[in-house]
């Protein structure tokens, strides 16, 4: 039978564990197959095979059934397990190679291994993270050709003057002689990176030596780890258990029994909000002054609160083919709504953010540049809103002249008059006879948040809190639709307009047909 395809995939593998580093548990197998030189010859009697059988190359085994030792090798090394080559038995063994106490420590553990008959690994070793990776070949090399030679005082000084002037850095031993069959990686998150990865199912990796006798290896990588017992795993989650309880036990003693917690049925919205920018005005010199109306019906807010603001007075810079101001001004404040209605036809409204942009002259004089208003979002998180702005137009040139040389210009009495007033009690608002002309917009970052105590109870008060929230959020639909309409219903009333201001002569039948 056929030798299993070599694996080329010798990337790196990322794995995930909660267990303890310590516990893992690595084989590492390696097998000398044959001289290299042989893979490139076949056999004349096996001309029409692809492959040669490499179970003909083996060495044959033993009449005890073992194979040589030179021939194959196998380990299972633990996390950090230190495992010594002979060129760190020999170097250690070296009293005036060791300079650090990890040094000292590694000569007294190859002294208790010559002790109880040297090392058991031959030719798989490892580096720990503590190992010093510096050439220290030399080391190794004698002064003369005696077996039992003692380095004199003056090779010890000149050894250690040739290392203090070592400035590159290397591997451990005879780099030449070295093949890295596996490189492990853990960090503080228990992620593990392998390098390369276990063989498993895949066939074994391959090491081809170079030089004048060169050799084929293959080994492979296996994960033996021993599984946690079923009644480990259950102490282990007591563990876990106790451990959480007492985090949760910790965090509750930072916030302390005076978190202050919504009554049953209300909802509270916490804003924090920033004036961002002004753009498009025909002035320079810009200030916001902006409010929130809160619904006349079940919504408050605590005595304390302000619900209006002005920002400081900034000067516009250009941006690309518009004059902006950016004015960064936060703001916060704080409502409550309280539930009432049970009837299904009862929407709840929403508050809403009113805005007024003025500028400023030389002379301390202000006009009117625009008007707008926004509903609050009605869900919780972070929202970037634009509001485009309008102010009243008089058609006269006499106002335009007055509001550019002594300042001043047509102002709304009652600002909730861009929206819905608060006061309106009808079916139908009409502005008819209210001309305006668009000016520029006005940037706001909201970070709302909501708190309600209802999700932390019965379930009834549950599922009336969550049809409030679902009303809510019907109600915030509801209102980006009756703002597309609006902007449609204006373009559409100043598409008629237009086609009244144009020559009976250049409208076709068609056009004065469209209602």
């Amino acid at each position: 039978m056929a030798e299993a395809i070599w694996s080329s995939d010798t990337g790196e593998a990322v794995y995930r564990s909660r267990d303890p580093v310590r516990n893992l548990r690595l084989r590492v197998h390696l097998q000398r197959i044959t001289s290299s030189n042989y893979l490139h010859c076949q056999p004349a009697a096996q001309l029409g095979k692809d492959l040669i059988d490499l179970a003909t190359f083996r060495p044959h085994p033993t009449a005890s059934g073992h194979r040589p030792e030179e021939e194959e090798e196998e380990v299972v090394i633990g996390w950090q397990e230190k495992l010594f080559s002979q060129f760190e038995v020999d170097l250690y063994q070296n009293e005036a190679a060791c300079q650090s106490p990890l040094d000292h420590q590694y000569r007294q553990e190859i002294l208790k291994l010559e002790d109880s008959g040297g090392r058991k690994n031959r030719r798989i070793f490892t580096y720990t993270d503590s190992d010093r990776y510096t050439n220290l070949e030399e080391h190794c090399q004698k002064m003369t050709t005696a077996a039992s030679e003692m380095p004199s005082f003056l090779v010890e000084r000149m050894a250690n003057v040739r290392r203090r002037r070592q400035d590159r850095r290397g591997t451990l031993g005879y780099k030449k002689h070295e093949h890295v069959l596996c490189t492990l990686k853990v960090d503080s998150n228990g992620v593990i990176t392998v390098k390369p990865d276990f063989t498993g199912s895949k066939g074994p990796y391959r090491i081809e030596t170079e030089g004048e006798k060169q050799e084929l290896w293959k080994y492979t990588i296996d994960n033996v780890s021993s599984l946690a017992q079923p009644e480990e795993e259950e102490r282990e989650q007591r563990v876990f258990k106790d451990l959480y309880g007492r985090h949760k036990e910790y965090l509750n003693s930072l916030v302390g029994t005076d978190f202050e917690m919504t009554t049953p049925g209300a909802l509270r919205l916490f804003v924090n909000g920033e004036v961002v920018s002004a753009q498009g005005y025909e002035y320079d010199n810009l200030y916001v002054h902006f409010f929130v109306e809160l619904p006349t019906s079940n919504w408050s807010s605590p005595a304390f609160q302000q619900l209006s603001g002005i920002t400081q007075t900034c000067a516009t810079k250009s941006r690309g083919m518009n004059n902006v101001a950016y004015f960064s001004y936060p703001f916060t404040f704080e409502a409550s709504f309280l539930h009432e209605d049970e009837s299904v036809d009862a929407l709840p409204e929403w508050p809403v953010l009113y805005c007024e942009v003025l500028s400023l002259d030389f002379w301390q004089r202000y006009r009117v540049e625009g008007y707008g208003a926004v509903v609050l979002p009605a869900t919780p998180g972070s929202h970037t809103l634009t509001v485009s702005t309008w102010r009243p137009l008089e058609l006269s040139p006499v106002a335009e002249l007055r509001r550019f040389f002594i300042g001043g210009s047509l102002e709304l009495e009652d600002l909730s008059y861009v929206w819905i007033p608060g006061t309106f009690k009808g079916e139908r608002l009409s502005r008819f006879g209210l001309r305006t002309e668009t000016t520029g917009s006005v940037t706001f970052r909201l970070h709302c948040l909501q708190q309600s105590r209802a999700f932390m109870e019965s379930s009834s008060l549950r599922k009336r809190m969550r049809s409030v929230l679902d009303r809510l959020e019907g109600f915030s639909q509801q209102s980006s639709i009756q703002n597309v309409l609006e902007a449609f219903r204006r373009a559409r009333r100043r598409m008629q307009e237009a086609r009244e201001s144009l020559p009976q002569d250049l409208v076709s039948p068609s056009e004065t047909s469209v209602s």
